[in-house]
């Protein structure tokens, strides 16, 4: 009889170390998978601005890696063609769409004193003459009617184009010879000029070929270039009209005074002839 109270008493002792080890052990479950970290799949992302400033070292990649955005899409935001080159100093868009940005540019380039010339003057070039001129030799004064204003402006792609620089032309647009626009002589101090309405979206010497160089962002895909200035009057993001002053001519990243005029289309160099007044 004693020995079956022993026994009894042994099997209820183990039966109580389990259930025990038994709660330990749930306990110990429950509390790691409440103690487990949780890790986030996703990369920690800066918080993007409306604009960028770019910055020595910076590419469209690393931008859009900081920002978690996909640099095709801040190209397109800023009209910016392969190889997607950018500036020290460049003012970028990081929000918004290419639509938004576009609209907003067209809206500044119709505040423009369009009204300073005759819009119709290119379209009677080719009226008048077949009639006047067969029969009548004293009408012909009458067809040059266009280059009455040679050094004022003209219209190209809807854009009011005006000179950049009253200087004589040294140089020509010659791409076997590396020289991608027009060069302009003169001297120290010289007016430099808008050649039409844009934005200012570099103005600085971070390329030492080129010296001071502002760079005008237009409509329609064109970017004009002013390089080697003494001074520059203006910043990136300033709105600019056509003929304004921007910059003094100087010989900044160049042997002699001079103004080396550009104007890209797309990204490529274009004879800047093709746009500007005779």
């Amino acid at each position: 009889m004693h020995l079956n109270h022993v026994s009894i008493f042994h099997s209820q002792k183990m039966i109580k170390t389990i259930v025990l080890s038994m709660a330990v052990a749930t306990a110990a479950v429950v509390t790691g998978c409440a103690s487990k970290p949780q890790v986030s799949g996703g990369a920690s992302y800066a918080h993007a601005p409306n604009y960028y400033t770019v910055r020595s070292g910076d590419t469209l990649s690393r931008i859009a890696n900081r920002y978690g955005m996909n640099y095709l899409d801040i190209a397109a935001l800023n009209d910016i063609a392969p190889p997607y080159r950018i500036y020290v100093n460049q003012s970028l868009r990081l929000k918004g769409s290419a639509a938004q940005r576009t609209t907003s540019t067209q809206a500044m380039a119709q505040t423009a004193p369009i009204q300073r010339q005759s819009v119709n003057l290119p379209t009677q070039r080719p009226v008048t003459p077949p009639t006047q001129t067969v029969t009548t030799p004293t009408q012909r004064p009458v067809v040059p009617v266009v280059p009455v204003n040679p050094s004022s402006s003209t219209l190209a792609s809807g854009l009011r184009w005006v000179k950049p620089s009253n200087g004589a032309i040294i140089q020509t647009f010659n791409l076997a010879s590396n020289v991608k626009g027009t060069r302009y002589g003169g001297n120290v101090g010289d007016p430099i000029f808008a050649a039409a309405n844009g934005q200012v979206v570099y103005a600085a010497d971070g390329l030492k070929e080129y010296g001071n160089l502002v760079l005008v962002k237009h409509v329609d895909g064109y970017i004009t270039a002013y390089a080697h200035n003494s001074k520059m009057l203006v910043k990136s993001g300033d709105n600019v009209t056509a003929g304004q002053k921007i910059a003094e001519m100087g010989s900044s990243g160049a042997s002699r005074v001079m103004l080396e005029f550009q104007v890209r289309l797309d990204g490529k160099p274009v004879n800047p002839t093709t746009v500007l007044p005779n």
